[in-house]
Order: structure tokens, then sequence, then C-alpha cells
């Protein structure tokens, strides 16, 4: 009779290293540095909410957590400077979208979403010579929706065309630090929830009988790229777009 071998035990892709999520207490940043943590990762998280984060950091057992507003620069500084050591990988989910026509657009609501979602990648880059090991990476997020233009998307089309640039430039400067870009469609998460409101069911609804996958794109789809792109040190300075295939969608 023959006999199957056991399958192979796989090591896991992040054994032994340290992987930063900023903005990792709840959505896409939280569930990131869960499947982190399964991959043999220690965590550092950071958020705003004290309380939301002290849950998170519990629930995975992370190496330390710190709550503060990263887009404030000297609270960002403190962050940086309490790291005991370097640090394997940093990701950005911090920071929520601005929608909104230039009529009745909230001017500081919508430089807040700026320097959340282009200042602050900056800022982390100019400190992650200093934090980051060789080999190591930043991952930001970014988004699909702007690129097709439409009332209300000024705001969040600046950070739709210009992060591509700016990862692309980056991995060049901060090399062999590797800088990526994640670039997300609707993702089905508490954010997602607030924003929406009483229209949360319709879009998905709408989503699940329109999208090539049949199914909306969850927190977990995008954590399974994010720990892929930073196990994988061949990756650098590109943006991958995760929606679903949304974009084949005609709009409507």
């Amino acid at each position: 009779m023959a006999v199957t071998p056991p399958a192979a035990r796989r090591e896991p892709a992040l054994s032994g290293q340290i992987v930063v999520v900023l903005g990792g207490s709840a959505g896409i940043g939280l569930e990131t540095a869960r499947l982190a943590r399964a991959e043999g990762a220690e965590i550092i998280l950071t958020g705003r909410n004290p309380d939301r984060l002290a849950h998170a950091a519990a629930e995975l057992g992370a190496l330390s957590s710190t709550a503060f507003d990263a887009t404030d620069p000297a609270a960002l500084d403190g962050f940086f400077t309490g790291l005991t050591g370097p640090v394997d990988h940093i990701m950005i989910t911090a920071g929520r979208p601005y929608y909104g026509t230039l009529a009745g657009m909230d001017v500081e609501q919508a430089r807040r979403s700026f320097d959340e979602h282009m200042w602050l990648p900056i800022d982390v880059a100019r400190r992650a010579p200093r934090a980051v090991r060789p080999g190591g990476s930043l991952l930001f997020m970014g988004g699909t929706g702007a690129r097709r233009p439409a009332p209300g998307l000024v705001v969040a089309a600046m950070g739709t065309a210009a992060l591509p640039a700016m990862t692309a430039n980056l991995a060049l400067e901060l090399a062999p630090i590797r800088v990526n870009l994640i670039a997300a469609g609707f993702v089905d998460t508490p954010l997602s929830a607030e924003l929406l409101g009483d229209l949360l069911d319709e879009r998905r609804e709408r989503l699940r009988a329109t999208l090539p996958i049949r199914r909306v794109v969850e927190p977990a789809d995008v954590a399974a790229l994010a720990v892929h792109l930073m196990a994988n040190t061949a990756l650098t300075g590109a943006t991958y777009d995760i929606d679903g295939g949304q974009q084949l969608v005609p709009a409507g």
C-alpha cells in the first residue's frame, strides 16, 4: 500500500521580524497585524483611540502600542525615538478619505486628509533609514476609486494620482529599503460603514452583483496582499491594485 508522505511544514513568512502598523487598531491595519502575527512577526501598533488600541494590542500580544496622532510631527518623532531598535516593516493605514465638492468643501477636513495620505508617508519615509533594517519595507495604502473623475473626488484624486509616483521615487531614494503601495477599491471595513451609513447594504449588494469576483473585498484580502509584499523581497516601487475587478465594471 502506498504511503502518502506528510505535507512539508511551511516556515512562517515573517518569522522573527518586527512589523509596525500605524493605524493598526481597526480595519485593514488590525487585520494585517493579525496575519503578520500569525506569520511569526512581533507587532508594534499605533492608533488615535487609546481604548480601541489597547484592546487590539492585548488581542495580538503586541510588543508595544502607542496612542497618538501620526500627523503630529512631534508625536511621530517621539514614537520613532522610542523604538528600542530597528524594525523590518512599517505599514501606514492611518487616515480616512475626504469626499466633497468645491462648493461644500470642509477645508480643515480636506487638509487633514491630505496630510494623512500625502505628508504622513513622506514624514515616515524621512525617518525610515534610521528605523528600518536594509531589505525591510514601507507599505502605503491608497485607493482606486478616484481614478474615474466625478464631482466630490478632487481631494481623493490628488492622492490617487500622486501616491504611485511618490512610491516609485521613494523606492529608489530609500533603497535597499523597499517601498510599495496598495491601492484598494471598496473594502468592507468599519470606516466604510461609518462613511456610507444607511447606504452600506445597498453598496454591498451592488458590488456583489457587479464585481467579477461576485463578492465584496474584505480586510483579510488586503492583509494577505500586505503580508506578501512584506515577505517578498523582490518587490519594490510598485502599486498593487486590490478591488475585486471594480475598475473593469462600467460606471453607472
